[in-house]
């Protein structure tokens, strides 16, 4: 049987805890090559109407032929409504993923409890006081149980992932006559800090298609949150804010596509991407050139070398990590400060050894330029 998987558990006192991300990724069963342009453009739909629904929020994302990347926000329950959320908010997430004449049914079964609920009913007045309270009780009973029929699926990673590869197996299975499984095994998820953990992680979602030979500019492939906040159309405002949440959600700040022009961030992330991510080269025996590690066009990159002479070092070091494929990002369970690390792991206490003392491991191989800023909750190489 499965392990628990890893959650980031919401403070008892009250107060707001570290922004609960997450880097989740999942491969096609015995790793085929089977997302093309058209299968890549219904997961991509298929996730925005997730995200609509969960309350959860997708700050960076990448779709490739046999695998996706998502680094997911999962805020936890608003607790300033009754229900968790309100009846407008509940109608408004509905759409996102039911049609009209679904979310038209559920509104009048809401409409419906809450006349029960406020005593509106005609025949109301003329019932005994006892039965007026047991009429209420009834209609608070079942507005409690609408809305925990669908809330009970939002604000959570697992209920996200489950439902998001559910309804794209279907989806896939139908087109192509299929039957099945779709995807290898449970998806793999990793807590990511916010701040230079998540920024770092976002580059590195981006940078897929670079690395895997398939552009030469991640602005270039379509289905990537830098590429559609990049390239326009209706999903572009979307992409565009994720990426601020990811990049400044350490900073309380929300996340507007606004701020990603004006604010300069999308210039800020532009740099991150192309810095030290040129193409490099060796020298044959025969005297010909071939590509040691495939990367951003050369001169694209030199071009943005002149530009970030007087930039920090620290962009340089995420450069050069994300540019390779990293194992913690997908099996590090927990990625962060030290503090932060190390405080999950006494959060978590009793699902490790006792004969383990601390939790923080330093990162190593590929995240080496990295090490002392970035922790990871288990000691790995890159491999």
């Amino acid at each position: 049987m499965p392990k628990p998987r890893l959650i980031i558990p919401n403070p008892s006192d009250g107060t707001s805890p570290d922004l609960a991300i997450y880097h989740t990724t999942s491969r096609v069963v015995h790793r085929q090559f089977l997302f093309q342009a058209d299968e890549k453009e219904q997961f991509r739909v298929l996730m925005r109407m997730y995200e609509r629904f969960s309350g959860c929020r997708i700050l960076s994302y990448c779709v490739m032929t046999n695998h996706f990347h998502l680094l997911l926000e999962v805020p936890p329950p608003p607790s300033d409504e009754e229900f968790g959320i309100s009846e407008e908010e509940l109608i408004h997430r509905l759409g996102g993923l039911y049609s009209r004449a679904y979310v038209a049914g559920v509104q009048a079964e809401v409409l419906e409890a809450r006349m029960i609920a406020e005593g509106k009913r005609e025949h109301f007045s003329r019932l005994s006081k006892a039965d007026q309270k047991k009429e209420i009780a009834y209609g608070r009973a079942q507005l409690a149980t609408i809305f925990e029929r669908y809330t009970k699926r939002m604000h959570s990673l697992s209920e996200f992932m489950r439902g998001l590869l559910q309804r794209y197996t279907r989806w896939f299975n139908k087109r192509h006559g299929m039957r099945g499984t779709l995807w290898e095994d449970r998806f793999h998820s990793v807590i990511v800090q916010s701040g230079l953990t998540a920024r770092t992680m976002a580059a590195y979602i981006d940078l897929n298609p670079v690395r895997a030979g398939i552009c030469k500019d991640p602005a270039d492939y379509r289905w990537s949150s830098y590429g559609e906040a990049v390239g326009g159309g209706r999903g572009a405002t979307k992409a565009q804010s994720g990426l601020v949440r990811a990049l400044r959600g350490h900073e309380s700040h929300t996340g507007t596509s606004r701020a990603w022009a004006q604010g300069g961030i999308s210039k800020e992330y532009r740099k991150l991407l192309l810095t030290n991510g040129s193409e490099q080269t060796a020298n044959c025996s025969d005297g010909r050139k071939r590509t040691h590690r495939k990367g951003i066009d050369r001169k694209v990159a030199e071009k943005e070398k002149v530009r970030l002479e007087n930039e920090e070092a620290r962009d340089l070091k995420i450069a050069k990590a994300v540019h390779c494929k990293v194992r913690y990002f997908r099996d590090g369970a927990v990625l962060g400060s030290k503090k932060f690390v190390n405080d999950f792991f006494e959060s978590q206490r009793d699902r490790f050894s006792p004969k383990r003392k601390d939790g923080a491991r330093k990162a190593r191989g590929s995240l080496k330029e990295l090490a002392g800023e970035i922790w990871s909750l288990r000691d790995l190489k890159d491999g």
